[in-house]
């Protein structure tokens, strides 16, 4: 193998890795969203696990975070509005980030 051959594979290496953090890093703050209108709601307990991995589920539907926010702010209705949902959405996603760092 070459010098560029070994660098090229470096670099994949290194975007697959942190693509993959990226969505763990997602997912983490998903969960943690799920978790946060789980309280609000008086969701405790393993209903309130049950309803974060809902949550995590929903950002399957299309790219971006919107799809959670709509998820959310139907679930919490007048509880909190879009607006709040994605204040909390960024608020959590450097927690979810470095909870992802600790684990490595």
């Amino acid at each position: 193998m070459t010098t560029f051959d070994d660098r090229e594979r470096a670099f994949e290496n290194k975007y697959a890795h942190d693509e993959e953090m990226k969505f763990r890093a997602t997912n983490r703050a998903n969960k943690l969203l799920g978790l946060w209108a789980a309280e609000l709601m008086g969701k405790t307990g393993q209903d309130a696990t049950n309803y974060a991995i809902e949550v995590v589920k929903s950002d399957f539907e299309e790219p971006g975070h919107e799809d959670v926010v709509r998820k959310v702010a139907a679930d919490l209705g007048d509880i909190a509005d879009a607006d709040t949902i994605r204040a909390k959405l960024a608020e959590l996603t450097p927690v979810a980030k470095q909870q992802i760092m600790n684990e490595v």
